[in-house]
């Protein structure tokens, strides 16, 4: 596997390297697969006292999706140590994951013998109920949610990936974030996936919907 090692504000020095070079074989040992680390190290010095700091940001690229992981502390040593932990444990987490998945399929599947579907906490409508809906003999309420603003401090874009809520859940595992953001394959709808207590994971999903008519903007103005 490749090694970049990057510094900015500080001076990389020959020890740093080797020590970087001996313990990546831990890495390759969770990832075979990856081609490359990158490293990179900042020096922050502050001015009103505070002790300066390093940190050292590890990006991990391969056959696969992309493993980020930093720690900071006084010493580059032990923020570089600090960050092998988390990118080596954000690694046995998703390697776990993949092999609990391939023993305990998630997610609802159909069974063919009983003609019922399993794994999901849903029972089916009937075909009256499904007619009744259709043809407004029972009316579906719509519930209005009051729109809210949150303040903007630091803004990112990125390009929309579709993908399933099981492989968003894996893909937050490896980038170490306590979320995700993403667009379901299976709706359409722009989700983000986050984390609970233990292994318990959370999704929300926005739906389409119609834009306020013209007058509703002019009252509003």
């Amino acid at each position: 596997m490749e090694t970049s090692i990057v510094g900015v504000g500080v001076s990389i020095s020959d020890r740093f390297r080797s020590v970087v070079e001996e313990k990546v074989a831990r890495i390759q040992t969770l990832a075979p697969r990856a081609l490359r680390l990158e490293v990179k190290v900042t020096h922050r010095a502050y001015r009103n006292g505070r002790v300066p700091d390093e940190t050292v940001e590890l990006t991990l690229l391969g056959k696969g999706p992309v493993v980020r992981a930093e720690a900071v502390d006084a010493d580059k040593f032990t923020a570089l140590d600090l960050a092998l932990d988390k990118l080596a444990e954000q690694l046995r987490r998703a390697k776990e994951k993949r092999i609990d998945g391939r023993h305990h399929p998630r997610g609802a599947h159909f069974e063919k013998g009983s003609g019922s579907l399993a794994g999901i906490d849903v029972q089916p409508a009937s075909v009256d109920v499904l007619q009744a809906v259709a043809t407004g003999a029972i009316p579906v309420q719509q519930e209005e949610e009051e729109q809210y603003s949150p303040v903007v401090i630091r803004t990112k874009t990125f390009e929309p990936e579709w993908m399933t809520v099981e492989e968003a859940v894996d893909r937050m595992e490896l980038v170490g974030h306590d979320f995700f953001l993403f667009v379901d394959a299976r709706t359409d709808h722009p989700s983000v996936v986050y984390r609970r207590k233990g292994w318990d994971y959370g999704v929300i999903s926005l739906t389409t919907q119609a834009p306020p008519d013209e007058e509703d903007e002019a009252l509003a103005s």
